[in-house]
C-alpha cells in the first residue's frame, strides 16, 4: 500500500507599506488551503532581513516604499538568493519600472488592482517555475522597444521640472549653464515624443521613467 505525502503549502512573504493592502492580500492567501503566509514586510529593507530569515518560496513585493525601493530589494534579495521568486505588486503599468524590475530578477508582475483576479494563479505559476505579465503590461513593454532611453542626467533635470522648477532654477540646482539645461529639455522632448515639458513630464509619470 503506497503512502501519500501531502503537498507542503506555497510559502508567501508580503512586502508592502499599506497596511490595508497587506490585509487583504493575508485575507486571500488564508483562504487557500496549499498557501501559507510566512511574514509581513514594510519596505525593502525589512523585506532582505525576513527574507534571509524565513527563506519563502514566493515574494510579493511592492514597488513604491519608503526608504530601500522593490527593484532595489529584488537585486539585493537575488544577488544572495539566485532562486528567489519575486511577483511585483504596483498600480504603474509604466513600462520602464517593468523593464527595472523584470532585470532585477523578478519572475512576475502584478497591478493591484487585479489582485482579487489573478494573484493566486500568479502565485502559483511562479511557483512552479513559470513567469507572469499581464498583457496589457507586456503591450505597454513592447510599444516602446528600440526607444532610445533618458540618460541619468536629463532623468534629474526632468524630476526638478517636474517638480515646478524653471530652467533657470534647474540650472543652479545641477550647477550647469542654463543653455545646458535647454540642451537636456530638447533631448527629453525628442526622446519621449512629448509637445512640451508638461507633457514629457506626464509621459515620464506614466512610464515611470519618474515619480514625484
Amino acid at each position: 500500500m503506497s503512502i501519500k505525502h501531502a503537498t507542503p503549502p506555497i510559502r508567501i512573504l508580503t512586502v508592502d507599506d499599506h497596511p490595508m493592502l497587506r490585509e487583504g492580500v493575508a485575507a486571500m492567501i488564508q483562504s487557500e488551503s496549499n498557501m501559507l503566509l510566512v511574514g509581513e514586510a514594510e519596505d525593502g529593507d525589512e523585506a532582505i532581513v525576513m527574507f534571509r530569515d524565513l527563506r519563502p518560496d514566493v515574494t510579493l513585493m511592492d514597488l513604491q516604499m519608503p526608504r530601500l525601493n522593490g527593484v532595489g530589494a529584488i537585486k539585493a534579495i537575488r544577488s544572495e538568493f539566485a532562486d528567489a521568486r519575486i511577483i511585483v505588486l504596483t498600480t504603474y503599468t509604466g513600462d520602464v519600472q517593468v523593464l527595472q524590475a523584470l532585470s532585477a530578477g523578478a519572475a512576475g508582475y502584478l497591478l493591484k488592482s487585479t489582485l482579487r483576479r489573478e494573484m493566486l494563479a500568479t502565485i502559483r505559476a511562479v511557483h512552479e517555475g513559470r513567469r507572469h505579465v499581464p498583457a496589457e503590461i507586456a503591450s505597454e513593454l513592447a510599444e516602446h522597444i528600440g526607444e532610445t532611453a533618458l540618460s541619468d542626467r536629463e532623468i534629474v533635470v526632468l524630476k526638478l521640472v517636474a517638480a515646478g522648477n524653471a530652467n533657470r532654477q534647474v540650472a543652479e540646482r545641477l550647477a550647469i549653464s542654463e543653455e545646458t539645461v535647454k540642451g537636456h529639455m530638447k533631448n527629453i522632448l525628442s526622446k519621449l515624443s512629448a509637445n512640451d515639458r508638461t507633457h514629457a513630464v506626464t509621459i515620464a509619470l506614466k512610464r515611470g521613467i519618474i515619480d514625484i
